[in-house]
């Protein structure tokens, strides 16, 4: 199966980053430095440089749930899904009460076409954090490709059914990529 549309690269790349702003919880001081270090580096696309950092943070660290969130999204962006949903795994197993770890864990499980499992780990991060706009953004958009899904199915199953095709149209719209205006 596809990539669903609303997790494609641009779309992936676009919530890691609005995320990194979402990476300053846990953050002290002494480490600001560190942090404003990894996140230019991920900004300019120096994703090698970046994990050095974060890994020599991490060294002096290991359990700082800042830096180890910033090592999942450079992983995420270098390609190494299944690194970072061991990592965003592992975070929210140690700090289950923060929301960040289980949408960006949501986000590759949708991209891999998991949907029930985003869905399951975006209800995860709405449980910890009720006000998560981004969150229910995903979740929304998990629905509307279950939805999706399920009317395709339905029209394989009942191709004469005149209500199936429109249902099916719209929600193709709808997952359709924003064009810039």
């Amino acid at each position: 199966m596809p990539t669903p549309p609303f997790f494609s690269g641009q779309s992936l790349l676009r919530s890691c980053k609005m995320l990194l702003l979402a990476a300053a919880f846990c953050a002290s001081a002494a480490h600001a430095d560190s942090y404003a270090d990894v996140n230019r580096l991920i900004n300019a696309g120096q994703l090698p440089q970046a994990l050095v950092k974060a890994d020599a943070h991490l060294a002096a660290s290991p359990k700082d749930p800042q830096m180890r969130f910033l090592k999942g999204v450079i992983q995420t962006q270098a390609g190494k899904s299944d690194e970072a949903i061991a990592l965003f795994t592992q975070i929210t197993t140690d700090y289950p009460e923060l929301a960040e770890p289980y949408n960006n864990l949501a986000v590759l499980y949708a991209a891999q076409g998991q949907l029930d499992k985003a869905r399951a780990t975006l209800e995860m991060a709405l449980r910890a954090n009720p006000a998560y706009a981004t969150a229910h953004e995903n979740l929304g958009d998990v629905y509307a490709q279950l939805a999706s899904q399920s009317y395709s199915r339905a029209l394989q199953l009942d191709a004469g059914n005149p209500a199936l095709r429109p249902k099916l149209a719209l929600m193709r719209q709808l997952l359709a990529p924003a064009k810039a205006p």
